[in-house]
């Protein structure tokens, strides 16, 4: 099966049911985390609450990330292994742009890291992308139903121009919140900073866990906004543990 918008109903039905394997997955979060290195760090007492969130098997996460430079998914997933998240391992899928999926071997490892193909509205036009997008929320609300966490970089493009600052964040991950909480899903918000200095190590800062079925009414443009000042927060504390070191 290739990954293209033209073949959008097949690609859906085939993540709304992959599943990794987790011992794989284990092994290569666990190679970016050698690699990359990320200092993990926790607003406030994040890492506990964090750590009990995870430990309720049946709590979906939505994991909310900035999007600086391409290595973002790698830093992202190395903090994953490096933080209580790593339990979640081989249960959380990552949203990634549809090209990824085009080399056969490239995408043999992105399934095993937990892909999911976005086609998005800049490579592929409003309209085109419109049906694909409304599929591929459809398969992530399904699998938060099931206990799956996603991971999401909402902004949908790199930030080249002040990466203190946070880009437009797209209502996408509004509408997968807001529809996984309709589905009768308790999805919890995680949001991660990401900043690189220019040397050394980039940092990771995540935020203190949000039960989104407390935020009522809880629709999506709501939760959107709140994803965003969320992320603003963790990305503004990302980069202000790069001047401490």
């Amino acid at each position: 099966m290739d990954v293209t918008l033209e073949n959008a109903d097949e690609v859906y039905r085939y993540y709304s049911d992959h599943r990794q394997s987790r011992m794989k997955a284990l092994a290569m979060y666990g190679v970016l985390a050698a690699r990359h290195r990320p200092r993990v760090r926790f607003e406030d007492d994040a890492r506990d609450r964090l750590r009990a969130v995870v430990g309720r098997n049946e709590v979906p996460l939505v994991i909310a990330a900035n999007h600086v430079r391409q290595t973002d998914p790698f830093i992202l997933a190395a903090s994953g292994f490096l933080s209580p998240l790593r339990p979640r391992i081989g249960r959380m899928r990552v949203l990634a742009k549809d090209e990824l999926f085009d080399d056969p071997d490239r995408r043999r490892k992105i399934d095993d890291l937990g892909g999911i193909p976005v086609f998005r509205q800049k490579d592929h036009g409003l309209r085109a992308a419109a049906t694909a997008g409304k599929q591929m929320m459809d398969v992530c609300i399904e699998r938060m139903g099931r206990g799956d966490s996603i991971a999401i970089f909402p902004e949908g493009t790199c930030n080249e121009e002040d990466p203190r600052l946070l880009q437009k964040v797209s209502s996408g991950v509004g509408h997968i919140a807001s529809g996984a909480l309709k589905k009768g899903s308790r999805p919890w918000l995680v949001c991660a900073g990401i900043a690189y200095p220019d040397q050394d190590r980039p940092v990771v800062v995540f935020s203190v866990p949000i039960a989104l079925d407390a935020v009522a009414p809880a629709t999506p443009a709501q939760t959107t906004r709140l994803v965003a000042a969320e992320l603003q927060r963790a990305v503004t504390a990302a980069h202000a543990s790069l001047q401490i070191g």
